[in-house]
């Protein structure tokens, strides 16, 4: 497979490596990354998860396949402090598990959401079997990476990266490849186990994907950031930030 698009910067032998959330891209850690030049002491690496924004697609998508595909961007050798959000923090997990040759020492992961009903999977299987809408214009796609990243509100339409949308003969469309939603519910009592890191789990206290009480199942003390919502990295990128900092400094 053709490399993912990624972001890099810094220098070392830690590594920081920041995942997205799905339906997003890499841009959404752009205020994390503002901080790293005075808070960082290593590399960073952000990619764009496979299937999302300016990386290509899979034949078929796994958890397993995204950390794959993840590792093969991180220097050998490398000690790594993963920061996930949603979706990322899963493969952050994955990553942690030593399977893909990649050494984790932590992972912090943002939001996963680790309880899904019946219905949400049948709305998830629904929406992977759905090809992505075109639009006469730029801005009516870039609405529609906004609402499937979870942004819409955030951020406006004239801040969607290029990479996370296509221009076709006839309009425009978002890159994102809808099969990844089929992907299900993730094993996080399995991939918990498997982890040779240690493991921090945060959300925003106004998430409704991964509320306090899901998370204290898996942890016994997630992090829960005062005020914030589903994507907090976007929120706030300072009080994420900070979880970070103090889950390095152990």
């Amino acid at each position: 497979m053709k490399g993912l698009r990624v972001q890099r910067g810094g220098s070392g032998d830690s590594v920081l490596l920041l995942l997205h959330g799905m339906g997003a891209t890499g841009e959404v850690w752009a205020g994390i990354q503002e901080l790293l030049p005075s808070r960082w002491p290593g590399r960073w690496i952000v990619p764009d998860l496979p299937g999302h924004g300016g990386s290509p697609s899979l034949a078929r998508y796994s958890f397993g396949q995204l950390a794959a595909a993840v590792a093969a961007e991180v220097p050998s050798g490398a000690r790594v402090t993963a920061v996930g959000h949603s979706l990322g923090g899963v493969v952050a997990l994955a990553l942690a598990s030593g399977w893909f040759g990649v050494t984790v020492e932590l992972v912090v992961g943002v939001g996963i959401k680790v309880v899904w009903t019946d219905d949400e999977l049948a709305k998830a299987a629904a929406l992977a079997a759905r090809p992505q809408p075109e639009y006469p214009t730029r801005e009516g796609a870039a609405e529609r990476h906004l609402k499937l990243a979870g942004l819409a509100g955030l951020l406006p339409t004239d801040q969607v990266p290029d990479a996370a949308l296509a221009e076709t003969a006839t309009g425009w469309t978002v890159r994102f490849d809808p099969a990844a939603f089929g992907m299900g519910a993730p094993p996080m009592a399995q991939l918990l186990a498997a982890a040779r890191a240690r493991v921090v789990l945060a959300a925003g206290e106004r998430d409704p994907m991964s509320p306090k009480a899901h998370l204290e199942q898996l942890v016994a003390a997630p992090v829960i950031l005062t005020g914030l919502g589903h994507n907090a990295p976007v929120e706030d990128p300072v009080a994420v930030w900070s979880v970070v900092e103090r889950s390095v400094a152990g």
